[in-house]
């Protein structure tokens, strides 16, 4: 198995606190895996130490096999790690093929202008629910399709893993499905996901993985489909302490 990104003993908080305990976890190259777990458990701490808004006090982050702890957010994303957060994921002044072409430059500045149309053709073709509005300010879309702006846009880096952080957060369910769909499609390119997801029927079945977190510590584990199959899975998942 090849593994896009390796986790090794990340310890991690803020102010003296330690919220992550040595956290082991790996993330096979064009796998899917979603981290789910309580509220408090760490996940939004362990997203931002991926993705380097939070420097590790301690541990190793590889990603492709290169150790990228030292490198800062920007640094990670020019290696091959692409981030959607939350929240401010998007230009809402921009239109949509500004936000795109915003996430083309980033990392391709100077490529050639028709690189640049066959990437962004590639990636509307994951996103129908955007493709015909590419002249509208990203502030007059749904809040699901300003999300699907934001992925398209991490997309046109051509990145080796996707990160997604709360990717549902205050969609309503249909367009929380939609957006879904969207990352269903995106994981038959063979780009790697990594994501926390608070819906996590959603995220586990998108997902060929998923990890256990709670109390700053991996629990479990194991494939989605498994976790999905248990009849008492939201006990487990609300009770793991």
């Amino acid at each position: 198995m090849t593994v896009a990104l390796q986790l090794r003993g990340i310890t991690a908080g803020y102010g003296g606190a330690t919220i992550l305990h040595g956290i082991d976890l790996d993330v096979p190259a064009g796998g899917a895996l979603t981290i789910v777990g309580p509220n408090g458990s760490g996940k939004s701490t362990l997203m931002k130490t991926v993705v380097g808004l939070l420097r590790a006090s301690g541990g190793q982050v590889d990603l492709g096999g290169r150790d990228i702890s030292r490198l800062d957010a920007p640094a990670r994303a020019r290696a091959g790690m692409a981030y959607v957060p939350q929240e401010g994921n998007v230009f809402r002044n921009m239109n949509v093929r500004e936000n795109l072409m915003l996430g083309w430059e980033f990392l391709h500045a100077g490529a050639a202008r028709g690189a640049q149309r066959a990437r962004q053709e590639e990636v509307l073709a994951l996103f129908p629910e955007i493709k015909a509005k590419l002249g509208t300010p990203a502030g007059l879309l749904s809040g699901g399709q300003r999300q699907m702006v934001a992925m398209a846009a991490a997309l046109m880096q051509t990145p080796q893993i996707l990160v997604l952080d709360e990717p549902s957060a205050g969609l309503s369910p249909r367009n929380a499905g939609l957006m879904f769909d969207s990352v269903a499609r995106i994981r038959e390119t063979g780009v790697t996901l990594l994501m926390i997801e608070q819906n996590v029927k959603l995220g586990l079945r998108v997902a060929d993985r998923a990890a256990v977190l709670a109390a700053g510590r991996i629990h479990r584990v194991a494939p989605a489909a498994e976790l999905l199959a248990e009849p008492d899975f939201h006990r487990l998942y609300m009770g793991v302490a």
